[in-house]
């Protein structure tokens, strides 16, 4: 047999190999999985192995798939997914306006209950999970934004002066 016989398999292996990979950064409905699957699939009968090369080519194929996940997984731990040009910018969160809630910060309000250490205080209308920077702090009191930590907010009693 020559390599003209073998192109159709290369190239439904190689397309297939290719789609499942995309499937696994741009994660969705499952079509290029599927279809991908589908592809190796039929690489691996077009090529027309005996069954044990049929079996060496199912766990090459495994094995390449693990490589390609692990890489995947190394990637988007260390946060170089979301800069991919693979991700749509559009899904891709935005550590800049990860925060609004620093608008809040200096701004004085009320606690709607106790804090201890944790509870609930209103700003300007809105009602907030806040954080006492102190300790206990009771309900209806004055309290003042100190800062944002991500999600957290620390406020501090406003003293009588």
């Amino acid at each position: 047999m020559d390599f003209v016989s073998y192109l159709p398999a290369i190239v439904m292996l190689v397309l297939g190999f290719a789609l499942v990979v995309l499937e696994m950064y741009l994660p969705g409905f499952g079509a290029p999985g599927i279809l991908g699957c589908i592809l190796l699939v039929g690489g691996v009968i077009a090529a027309r192995p005996t069954p044990l090369q049929a079996l060496i080519m199912a766990l090459a194929i495994i094995l390449l798939l693990c490589i390609a996940l692990s890489i995947f997984i190394h990637s988007a731990s260390k946060g170089r997914l979301a800069n991919s040009r693979l991700v749509l910018k559009e899904v891709a969160t935005r550590p800049e306006s990860e925060n609004e809630l620093r608008y809040f910060v200096g701004k004085t309000g009320a606690t709607a209950t106790p804090l201890r250490p944790a509870g609930i205080a209103e700003f300007d209308g809105v009602k907030l999970s806040v954080v006492s920077e102190g300790a206990f702090v009771e309900a209806a009191r004055p309290v003042t934004v100190e800062r944002v930590d991500g999600n957290r907010i620390v406020v501090r009693e406003v003293e009588k002066p």
